[in-house]
């Protein structure tokens, strides 16, 4: 969802936004599935390549576009998504005592 809504992103940055590490694992499984591809290295020495969501991302979920992901209102209407939470970095807390983390 984070690479899908902030693309292009780092791996770093989806950290911020779950208070957690994303690990190379996730990623790897991520590209391995072809779910996300590296974006176009940035100009900027020592700029890490950014992630983008594929072709094959599109499919999997049946969309055509990006543009036809939900908007933030329609996920926090459902209570899927809470925009202060996300801007706090504290997003949906409450999954991280089902998930052990």
């Amino acid at each position: 969802m984070c690479i899908a809504y902030f693309q292009p992103i780092t791996r770093g940055e989806p950290s911020s936004f779950f208070g957690k590490e994303v690990s190379r694992d996730l990623i790897g499984v991520l590209r391995a599935q072809e779910l996300i591809a590296s974006g176009p290295r940035s100009p900027q020495p020592g700029a890490p390549y950014p992630y983008v969501t594929t072709k094959n991302f599109l499919s999997q979920f049946g969309l055509d576009t990006l543009r036809q992901l939900p908007d933030f209102e329609m996920l926090e209407d459902a209570g899927l998504l809470s925009k202060e939470k996300l801007l706090a970095g504290d997003i949906m807390p409450e999954f991280s005592d089902r998930d052990g983390g």
